[in-house]
């Protein structure tokens, strides 16, 4: 039997598939017959989801969902109504809707993600149906310059950590660390300073900062995973008893990143720091010194300036190359 339907296609009319809440999703369902081709009718749907999934198959341990979009609407075709036949040539069927406000960004995770996507089904008379589908993506911005003003001033954090036992290597190490500011954009860096002081008598093996991303996945009200992403990495040598180390704003990239937080999901939130790690030579555990940051998409402009265009997200990075790495404990 020759095959009808030549072509299925749902294409939207933003050929980057990036959208922004409040703007309008259009585009068309294209398909192509070769004969002249009764059918039911043409349905189309509209999906955006937040899923967590801790494990897998029979093994899946925890599972929870919220939905963000839910559009159905016919695009050819009415409830008992029969059947309408379709001539050969190309058909093309329009669709237009308003994305909400407030949804959240599109995000691929290892434990879940929040997704976008239409599916397209054409029913024909003998029961058989002919599917189709597109993902597209969503991208919540975060604008710096929206932000609570403090975040564009200078975090700093200090730590006096006590080392050693009484006269074998005893003394302490002193630590105080400054970011340049506490917001950043994909593309930035972060400009650290630290000035590190070994009063002890042992030498310290080194010390490092570290941007890390952190992704609570929840369900059911509960965490039910967590990892932890060392995204960004610098390191100093030892640091001998009674001698000292300066870190003069030094540079620490921001790489292609979902925006702080996932605003308007419910089940994963993501969050970023930057950490100062002082490593003892002894047995003793490291010492951490914590500053959260921000991460936007639109970055602060200097007084005067016209408005930042849209340079982030001209994409959104939905393949994360490390999501094949070994899960973080």
């Amino acid at each position: 039997m020759p095959r009808k339907l030549l072509k299925f296609l749902i294409v939207f009319d933003n050929t980057s598939l990036l959208y922004f809440p409040g703007q309008f999703l259009s585009g068309k369902v294209l398909m192509e017959l070769q004969d002249d081709t009764p059918v039911l009718g043409l349905h189309f749907h509209v999906v955006g989801e937040g899923v967590v999934r801790v494990g897998s198959g029979r093994h899946e341990r925890l599972f929870d969902k919220e939905n963000y979009i839910d559009f159905r609407m016919r695009l050819l075709g009415e409830p008992g109504h029969g059947t309408t036949t379709l001539s050969p040539g190309i058909h093309s069927f329009p669709f237009k809707l308003g994305l909400p406000m407030g949804l959240p960004s599109t995000f691929l995770g290892t434990h879940g993600w929040v997704q976008y996507y239409c599916k397209a089904a054409l029913r024909e008379p003998n029961g058989l149906t002919h599917k189709n589908q597109q993902v597209f993506i969503v991208m919540n911005p975060i604008d710096l310059n929206l932000e609570p003003p403090v975040l564009a001033q200078e975090l700093e954090c200090s730590v006096d950590h006590r080392v050693g036992v009484g006269c074998v290597g005893g003394g302490a190490v002193s630590c105080r660390v400054s970011l340049d500011r506490s917001a950043y954009v994909p593309g930035e860096t972060v400009l650290l300073s630290a000035a590190l002081h070994n009063r002890s008598r042992t030498t310290i093996k080194g010390s490092r900062a570290a941007l890390t991303e952190t992704i609570h996945y929840h369900a059911h009200g509960k965490v039910a995973a967590k990892e932890v992403r060392e995204l960004s990495v610098l390191r100093h040598g030892k640091v001998r008893a009674g001698a000292a180390d300066v870190w003069r704003r030094e540079q620490l990239y921001v790489p292609p990143l979902p925006p702080t937080n996932l605003r308007g999901c419910h089940l994963i939130s993501v969050h970023y720091d930057v950490f100062f790690i002082i490593e003892p030579k002894s047995l003793e555990k490291e010492v951490k010194l914590q500053l959260p940051i921000v991460v936007g998409t639109y970055p602060y402009r200097e007084e005067g300036a016209d408005p930042p265009g849209t340079l982030y997200p001209s994409t959104l990075p939905i393949f994360r190359p490390w999501l094949h790495d070994k899960p973080a404990h």
